[in-house]
């Protein structure tokens, strides 16, 4: 099966609408098992414990456990395995990414006035990736449906006098030009009529707005290929306290980081003999950088000698987001007893104006039980509304949409985290167990996911060293326009497999 690849040579352009959608929303609200190899054994179930940099990120009230000050590193291994099956026809792709996934420090200020309920303050700082983009997965199968369809949705209603060329101008003219003057749509609608995918009903008529398929009725073989890399990472600076014996108390302050890549290559071919186009060759490039806010109060209560009980809650975060995207396109037609290629590079780079997005916050409840110092069981519960995501500037129409389409398709989701340790003289024996509700309402779009972790620690006092696994599962519906008349979509069941290793000094 023949391929089409190009080069896209980039310069610069300002439009005014956007082709954000709920799946961006959620890319950006959610969070992975990722942090110090402790945590990531447990499964995350600190919430009521603390005593670890990444329990900070649950309850901040974590800190002031801590009974010396506190500095630790974390190297993570990320191995993912994603199986796709597009009417009936299944892949395998794998990817594996090792980085330093976390670094923090708690200073502990004991209080020398025996007298004061303030026993201890902390200060707390701590980087953790909370969710890695690093990712790739490949799809094939055969259709009835056409990629023509995604053109045609757009090209609806655009006059045929703003596709075609006019006397002085060129590809990357035209398409800058209706980048800034009628938005995202319009280049779409663009790019199919000048690849001749799609046509005119009348092409003598300027004004016409009715556009036909070049692409015949009949099966066609399709392929996707989707790569993606990045982050998302917080950085907290916390603040805890001990009052009297049994009560801690922690606030954090988090600044969050966006780094993600996507590029996308759709590929589809056809021997209908009515077809006029015989292959497409589609190429997306999106670059996203962001920046956020977000903060969480909580508190540790020690009931007794064995029980503690925490509370948590997580604001919404307040993003500010700029993307970038670039488009080429490739196709082949017949014209009678000739193949003609035809390769529409814009050049361009098509900048958005900076927008905003609210994720969920999150409320979280704990408690844990201690068998002396042998070792410990803990549970954590905790509630995410997804349906309060929101887009913004309002006055963006699109916005209002997606912000309706959240409303419709997404729900609250429980999570429930289960972790235990148990300590043999200075070795660790570590498990847990997470459960994670779909965030939407119907869970075909996206299913719940599972997932197990183990591991292991030594003490050598000053110093310690931990080991973590932690394997999780979740099938989801991918998509491969969003917001298009092409709806189709495979089935991805992506398995995680996350190993740590993390050292912890004590000084």
């Amino acid at each position: 099966m023949k391929r089409i690849y190009f080069l896209v040579i980039l310069f610069l352009v300002c439009p005014i609408l956007f082709a954000q959608s709920i799946v961006d929303a959620l890319r950006y609200s959610s969070e992975s098992l990722h942090g110090t190899a402790r945590y990531s054994s447990m499964s995350g179930a600190f919430g009521a414990l603390g005593g670890d940099l990444s329990a900070i990120q649950i309850n901040p009230a974590g800190s002031a456990v801590f009974l010396n000050s506190t500095a630790a590193v974390s190297l993570s291994l990320l191995d993912k395995k994603n199986e796709t099956n597009y009417f009936n026809n299944s892949n395998k792709v794998f990817n594996t990414e090792l980085s330093f996934n976390q670094a923090g420090m708690v200073f502990v200020f004991d209080n020398s006035n025996e007298e004061s309920i303030w026993r201890k303050f902390t200060l707390g700082l701590n980087f953790d990736v909370t969710n890695n983009f690093d990712d790739a997965y490949f799809a094939s199968g055969q259709s009835t449906s056409s990629v023509s369809d995604y053109f045609l949705g757009y090209a609806q209603g655009v006059p045929l006098n703003l596709l075609q060329l006019q006397s002085g101008e060129t590809i990357s003219s035209l398409y800058r030009f209706l980048g800034e003057t009628e938005g995202f749509g319009a280049q779409q609608a663009f790019l199919g009529f000048q690849s001749f995918i799609i046509d005119p009903v009348d092409f003598e008529n300027p004004n016409n707005v009715s556009y036909v398929s070049n692409i015949a009725s009949g099966l066609k073989n399709q392929e996707y290929s989707k790569q993606t890399s990045g982050y998302n990472a917080k950085f907290t600076v916390n603040l805890g306290t001990q009052i009297n014996e049994n009560l801690f108390l922690g606030l954090n302050l988090n600044s969050h980081l966006i780094d993600y890549r996507e590029s996308t290559f759709f590929f589809e071919s056809n021997s209908n003999s009515e077809s006029l186009i015989n292959q497409v060759g589609f190429r997306n490039n999106l670059a996203v950088i962001g920046d956020g806010f977000s903060a969480q109060i909580g508190l540790i209560s020690r009931a007794t000698e064995s029980f503690r009980f925490g509370l948590t809650f997580d604001t919404p975060t307040w993003y500010f987001i700029l993307e970038e995207t670039s488009q080429a396109i490739s196709t082949i037609r017949n014209e009678g007893d000739e193949s003609i290629t035809e390769t529409i590079r814009p050049n361009i780079i098509n900048i958005y104006e900076e927008y905003r997005l609210r994720s969920p916050g999150k409320l979280s409840a704990s408690v844990a039980y201690l068998f002396g110092g042998n070792g410990l069981l803990s549970v954590d519960y905790s509630y995410k509304d997804y349906s309060t995501m929101r887009f913004s500037p309002s006055r963006i129409a699109a916005f209002n949409q997606e912000n309706n389409k959240i409303d419709a398709l997404f729900k609250g989701s429980s999570s429930i985290k289960v972790g235990g340790e148990y300590r043999l003289n200075k070795f660790s024996l570590r498990g847990g167990f997470q459960f994670e509700e779909s965030p939407y309402k119907n869970s075909e779009m996206m299913d719940d996911l599972s997932g197990f972790s183990l591991g292991l620690g030594y003490n050598f006092g000053s110093f310690k060293v931990d080991l973590a696994y932690a394997r999780t599962e979740q099938e989801r519906q991918e998509q491969f326009f969003p917001n298009s008349a092409f709806s189709n979509a495979s089935i991805v069941n992506t398995t995680e497999n996350f190993f740590s290793l993390t050292t912890n000094f004590t000084f």
